[in-house]
């Protein structure tokens, strides 16, 4: 049974069609890449899986139930903007993940901040952009969950410290579950995708299987997707 299963999938807002007859699945053990240009319905499709938006119409199914509190259970959320109490440290923000979620690995997630260097004695407020999206990720990538949502994880992060990023992302989500990438910094990314899907224009057109679509296509995922969303 694939983990999850978009049907039909409709997402419309004052009347203007964002997302139209979305039909995908995710299969475990993958991690996937969400590629799209700004505006095309990444977010709002992310947002529909893990109920935070409402479909049109349609239906949405995690590990064969609809979406609803099993669901959140079993999915670890990274948005786009960071959420997190400023004013807390981050050994506060470990000890209130630690109560939210029974599946959180506290141990994990300090080992993760020290081997970036950060101090989790210190507050949030104090760090800059970058330091607290990278807090905020091994925070997500610390839960034993079924599918990682991870909306644009590289964007505020030097690319020296994107590799070491991806290579979290790799070796320590849990086994048997699977990874959902949106994000615009495809080439960075693409050494570590299984399959990729193309959204434009709120419709599905292309998933596929990453290595595959090389071939067929005779190119990298950046360089397709360059011929593919060309203005």
């Amino acid at each position: 049974m694939e983990l999850v299963k978009c049907s039909n999938v409709n997402k419309n807002f004052n009347n203007k069609k964002i997302l139209k007859n979305i039909n995908l699945t995710i299969p475990r053990g993958k991690i996937i890449g969400l590629l799209g240009k700004n505006g095309t319905g990444k977010t709002t499709l992310i947002k529909l899986i893990n109920d935070l938006l409402t479909p049109t119409s349609g239906e949405i199914l995690v590990n064969g139930e609809k979406i609803g509190i099993n669901s959140k259970k079993v999915i670890s959320y990274l948005p786009e903007r960071t959420y997190l109490d400023k004013s807390m440290s981050v050994s506060e923000v470990i000890e209130y993940f630690s109560d939210f979620y029974n599946d959180f690995d506290s141990k994990k997630a300090k080992k993760l901040l020290k081997d970036l260097d950060l101090d989790i004695s210190q507050k949030l407020a104090k760090m800059s952009k970058g330091m607290q999206e990278k807090v905020q990720l091994v925070l997500v990538m610390s839960r034993k969950a079924d599918l990682y949502i991870l909306d644009e994880p590289l964007g505020g992060v030097d690319p020296a410290t994107r590799d070491y990023i991806l290579d979290t992302i790799l070796t320590n989500f849990n086994e048997g579950a699977s990874v959902l990438i949106s994000t615009h910094l495809i080439a960075d990314i693409e050494r570590i995708l299984d399959e990729v899907i193309f959204i434009d224009n709120g419709k599905i057109i292309l998933q596929s299987d990453t290595d595959e679509l090389r071939k067929t296509e005779d190119g990298s995922i950046d360089e397709i997707f360059r011929r593919m969303f060309k203005c």
